[in-house]
């Protein structure tokens, strides 16, 4: 294809993705995700009890099961459902007693990581992160920490575990406890363990987008039940202390003794989590097959660096596909890609832009964070879930390698 200005260049490239669109585009949207759901029956049979016993929430027998279930299926002694991972990761705040200060944490995140803090009166402290995993960087913390520092808040990105023993050794030189933000890494095993046993606190989230989904929800789990901190907190057991947190500090009928809120979990929500149970372990081995097609088709083209999942310690959950798009080499940026695939009806997404560090109530000055100023630039999630066919998958590919050849033909 040969243009000789830049109108021709232009107008070439447009009428070249223009009849791709019309060969290739799909008929239905497909999504950067989508829920892995029950059949109606399956869910309706598991709800019914609830029905039956006209107990729709506060702490009933499908949310105790549930709570049971996961806390056996991660090996740690505390675990809670919330109603979301947002107001999980508040009562983390709460049951630590963490407020006015600072917390060194990732700007490389979604927003409800930082505004947690905003809400409890602490301000993040942005650490730049890894290159490779996207996750905070440990090497950074210990120059962060200040007499104000009272946590460390790191995020296991796209389900990539962090480097938590680092991460720890800086933690316990200090005596700060580490809170994982854990919303994408339900299943993720480091060392042949779960990766909720690493740490102070982990917060999961449940949202209709994640890999295990109660349509809204979220829980907090520790490894242990006791937890030292600054601040004294009643009840010292932290079971016992994360269920008054949700349940407005609510001790029984004649006694409040927290500053709790309504962050209880439904029986509707637990109800779709017990269907969840039975499938989860197919819909993870299904998105590894999607995102191993995509690593074969798209590891070798120019500009493109896909991403490593499972490693010698790492037992990962393919919760996203994040693919990362040097413009300059490719022959068009992450954003243009990304408005590209539009016209194919391809939803891809750009996790996690705008940084965090952006953000009016924390900003920090471009250029402080170069490693996650790059990520936020270059990082687009494709379509992944366990019911998007492999033909789907393929044709994805066959997009984005066309586009990138049409891009660098009329540069």
């Amino acid at each position: 294809m040969t243009c000789d200005n830049d109108n021709e260049i232009g107008s070439c490239f447009e009428s070249a993705v223009k009849a791709l669109a019309r060969a290739r585009r799909f008929d239905a949207p497909v999504y950067v995700t989508r829920p892995n759901l029950p059949t109606l029956e399956a869910y309706m049979r598991a709800v019914a009890p609830a029905w039956e016993r006209r107990w729709l929430t506060n702490d009933g027998a499908l949310h105790a099961q549930l709570e049971a279930a996961l806390a056996m299926r991660f090996d740690v002694l505390c675990f809670r459902l919330f109603c979301n991972g947002t107001v999980a990761l508040l009562a983390a705040l709460q049951a630590l007693g963490l407020e006015d200060g600072e917390v060194i944490t990732t700007p490389f995140t979604f927003p409800a990581t930082v505004n947690a803090l905003h809400w409890r009166r602490l301000r993040p402290v942005f650490c730049d992160i890894d290159p490779k995993t996207c996750n905070l960087d440990p090497a950074g913390i210990a120059a962060l920490i200040t007499p104000d520092t009272r946590a460390i808040l790191p995020v296991h990105v796209f389900g990539t575990p962090c480097d938590v023993d680092a991460i720890q050794a800086v933690a316990d030189a200090h005596g700060l406890p580490v809170i994982y933000d854990a919303a994408h890494a339900f299943d993720v095993e480091y060392k042949g363990k779960s990766i909720l046993q690493y740490g102070t606190m982990s917060m999961l989230s449940f949202h209709a987008t994640k890999l295990f989904t109660t349509a809204e929800g979220g829980a907090l789990a520790a490894p242990n039940t006791v937890i030292a901190s600054e601040a004294k907190q009643s009840p010292p057991d932290l079971n016992e202390r994360l269920r008054l947190l949700k349940n407005f500090g609510i001790a029984d009928e004649n006694t409040v003794i927290a500053p709790g809120v309504n962050g209880k979990m439904s029986e509707l929500h637990a109800a779709l989590g017990l269907t969840q149970l039975e499938s989860v372990a197919d819909e993870i081995a299904n998105r590894r097959r999607i995102a191993m097609r995509y690593n074969e088709r798209l590891a070798d083209l120019p500009g493109l660096t896909t991403p490593v999942f499972d490693t010698e310690d790492v037992k990962h959950n393919y919760a996203y596909y994040p693919l990362r798009v040097n413009g300059e080499i490719y022959g068009m940026d992450r954003d243009a890609l990304h408005a590209q695939l539009k016209l194919f009806n391809i939803y891809a997404r750009r996790y996690f832009h705008p940084l965090c560090s952006t953000f009016a109530w924390c900003r920090v000055e471009p250029g402080c964070l170069p490693v996650a100023e790059a990520a936020a630039r270059e990082t687009l999630c494709l379509p992944l879930y366990g019911a998007l066919s492999p033909e789907s998958a393929a044709t994805i590919c066959d997009v984005i390698t066309q586009l990138g050849t049409l891009a660098r033909e009329t540069a």
